[in-house]
């Protein structure tokens, strides 16, 4: 049995819609085995599809379709520490376990690229499965077949602040809040900030976050879906943050902040108790640079 470990995501960044994701140092851990029939398990109180339509189950076994290898079952133990339907990465985790773990079942046929590709188009976009297999601050590009990606090592200076809702935002529900064209003004609007934010945070240029990681593609119609969003995005931006902004599709809110601000914790949850803000919980993460691995 093989045992994998699997950062959660965040994708987007505010301006960097479908395009630009970060891994972060929260895992799930996927233990498989080929096994004659399906044995899937959660390891934790989550509970997880045992059946064939278990997302993992169902990537692997397409990965071993489309290496032309016979699969006869696999027996799969889950312990799900990613929370689901948050913006964090969690059917992304599934999709990259199952593209990983069949392919080290099978001798690992695949290349690095060529998983990523794999996850990309069962995905259907690549700002969460590939920073969940190269780790780091990652820009990637799906072309329908292949992604063409640059991976950035962030440092320790940074700390990621997660404003975990209790309430879920299913991804199918927050796509379909955006509008089928958007005007060029708003195309220029996220451009520009997508590049600079790309810029500054190779070279660690944290002042100009704010302004990078506007966004004028997304944002303004999934923020009417997340209750009381505003009022975090307030909170965390008077207490410092160097920007705030929806983790992947949210509901999860997502801040950057100075890692040596040793308060920042302290005080964000007091706000959100002071605030009546009880649906959030608040979740202190740091940057994964290492991406997916077999631990």
């Amino acid at each position: 049995m093989i045992r994998l470990q699997i950062p959660a995501t965040s994708a987007n960044i505010g301006s960097g819609f479908d395009s630009l994701g970060i891994a972060l140092k929260l895992y799930n851990y996927i233990d498989m085995e080929e096994y004659d029939g399906v044995d899937i398990a959660s390891l934790d109180a989550v509970k997880v599809p045992s059946g064939e339509n278990n997302l993992i189950y169902k990537t692997a076994k397409q990965v071993y379709a489309l290496c032309g290898r016979p699969f006869k079952g696999l027996k799969i133990r889950q312990q799900n520490n990613i929370p689901m339907t948050r913006g964090l990465g969690s059917s992304s985790a599934c999709i990259v376990g199952g593209v990983m773990g069949a392919n080290a079942l099978m001798g690992s046929p695949l290349s690095l690229d060529e998983m990523v590709d794999i996850a990309a188009k069962m995905e259907g976009h690549p700002d969460n499965s590939t920073p969940a297999f190269l780790g780091g601050f990652v820009a990637s590009v799906f072309d329908g077949e292949h992604v063409t990606h640059m991976k950035c090592d962030l440092g320790q200076d940074l700390k990621f602040a997660c404003f975990i809702p209790s309430f879920e935002l299913r991804t199918e529900k927050a796509r379909a809040a955006l509008p089928k064209q958007v005007l060029h003004k708003d195309a220029v609007f996220n451009l520009s900030r997508a590049a600079l934010l790309a810029l500054s945070l190779s070279q660690r240029k944290y002042e100009n976050l704010k302004v990078a990681c506007q966004d004028a593609l997304h944002q303004p119609y999934r923020l009417k879906m997340i209750e009381r969003a505003p009022e975090v995005f307030a909170l965390a931006n008077d207490l410092g943050a160097y920007a705030t902004f929806i983790s992947g599709a949210g509901p999860t809110l997502l801040s950057i902040f100075d890692s040596k601000d040793a308060s920042f914790a302290q005080k964000a949850a007091e706000c959100l108790k002071k605030q009546g803000l009880d649906a959030y919980k608040l979740h202190i993460l740091e940057v994964d640079n290492k991406g997916a691995a077999i631990v």
